[in-house]
């Protein structure tokens, strides 16, 4: 990963953590039931979760309590507005957003000398069978303090109080409680520690429970689509209410989506697109063996392009130009369909988002498009870092050069506007 980190590609921005910092995220670890970490040092990201601390305890998702109970940690306002490299559900990067806008004050005040722990509580304790997803839909955000400083607060104040009272100040117990409040927490009179519960109502969204699914409830019907064939098997099985049910491989699903209006095709003006001149230069990169160019010069050479699309199998060479060959055929024949000429994962990585749906909606389409089929280096980047770096790791220098300015020249683009990708 070491060309990703130089590039500032790969988890570039995450929060030192040291010294006293560890001892309050450790803290945190212990009142949420975990084990302590032995790191003396990590890095954290927005919503606390440490990558060399799940590396230490061979855990992504350590900081959940099975896979209906996830949790965060803040330990430092710096944490504000920073990404969630591995969320455990589609909109984590949403709660934070909410926690940080309205206690971001209150946040900066605690975190002097404190930590705080979070409960995103969706009234299931635990998950018992895949259909129990479709019970998730109020999030509230529990906050607590690892120290009880906001109870410490309280009850200084009520000394406080009790203190002004008639003739109380000549109390000699009081002075001492007063005194070893102070000492202990210091003087809280003026700090702002107040953090109420948050509700987050979730629509769509992707989860990792049951071996990942997307649960997509703003259609006509809801829509379940499993990764996992098992928990796809059990849902099946145990369907009690009108859901459609699809498993992210199922040759059709795209053509599902597209009946829904969710996804839409337009192959006509898809060739014109950068989208899809990355998605064949990928093609021809996984069809080439032996090469006696680099891979980055011959995907950004046009005539090396085309001199090594015609060096490859012929049944290679027609899966990367499907596109062109069904459209040239299609003048002749108008009722040729799609799915007789184009290969199906290139066929499932034509189809866009529907533009109609909203933005946070396309987001999830468009992570579900490149699950289901990877092909648009730059969309498996932004959508799903994972599926990204394990390609990565089997990459040539070449290939990962050509894949780094590939991102690096796109990467603002694709923030600002990532419907004219």
């Amino acid at each position: 990963m070491k060309k990703l980190k130089e590039a500032d590609l790969y988890q570039s921005e995450l929060i030192k953590v040291s010294g006293k910092l560890v001892d309050r995220y450790n803290c945190c670890l212990l009142k949420l039931g975990f084990t302590a970490t032995k790191l003396t040092t990590f890095s954290v990201d927005g919503i606390g979760w440490s990558p060399e601390i799940a590396k230490e305890k061979d855990d992504v998702h350590y900081l959940n309590n099975g896979e209906a109970n996830s949790h965060g940690i803040i330990i430092t306002p710096q944490q504000k507005g920073l990404p969630v490299y591995t969320p455990f559900h589609s909109f984590d990067r949403e709660l934070m957003k909410l926690v940080f806008k309205t206690y971001g004050n209150q946040i900066s005040d605690i975190t002097r000398d404190c930590a705080i722990y979070l409960d995103f509580d969706q009234k299931i304790d635990v998950f018992y069978e895949p259909l129990d997803v479709m019970k998730y839909r109020d999030v509230t955000i529990h906050f607590h303090l690892i120290n009880d400083l906001d109870k410490a607060q309280k009850e200084q104040l009520k000394l406080i109080d009790y203190f002004q009272q008639d003739h109380n100040f000549i109390d000699e117990e009081v002075h001492q409680k007063l005194l070893d409040s102070a000492k202990q927490y210091g003087d809280l009179r003026n700090r702002d520690l107040k953090l109420d519960e948050l509700h987050f109502t979730t629509d769509s969204f992707y989860t990792r429970a049951f071996g990942g699914m997307y649960l997509l409830r703003d259609f006509t019907s809801p829509i379940l689509i499993f990764e996992n064939e098992a928990s796809y098997d059990e849902a099946i099985k145990n369907r009690k209410k009108r859901i459609t049910i699809c498993h992210i491989a199922d040759s059709d699903l795209s053509a599902t989506l597209q009946a829904h209006s969710i996804v839409q095709i337009n192959l006509e003006k898809g060739i014109h697109e950068e989208r899809y001149q990355r998605i064949k230069r990928y093609m021809l990169m996984n069809s080439l063996d032996n090469t006696t160019h680099p891979i980055k010069e011959i995907l950004q050479s046009k005539s090396l392009f085309k001199s090594y699309l015609n060096k490859i199998a012929i049944e290679d060479r027609k899966k990367i130009m499907g596109v062109e060959i069904y459209l040239e055929k299609r003048r002749e024949n108008p009722l040729i369909k799609m799915k007789d000429v184009i290969d199906e994962q290139l066929l499932h990585a034509m189809y866009i988002p529907h533009p109609k749906l909203k933005p946070n909606h396309q987001d999830l389409i468009w992570k579900l498009l490149v699950n289901i089929s990877p092909k648009d280096i730059l969309l498996v980047y932004w959508y799903d870092k994972e599926e990204f770096y394990k390609q990565y790791k089997t990459w040539d220098e070449s290939t990962k050069d050509w894949v780094i300015e590939t991102i690096r020249n796109n990467f603002l683009n694709l923030e600002t506007n990532k419907q004219r990708v």
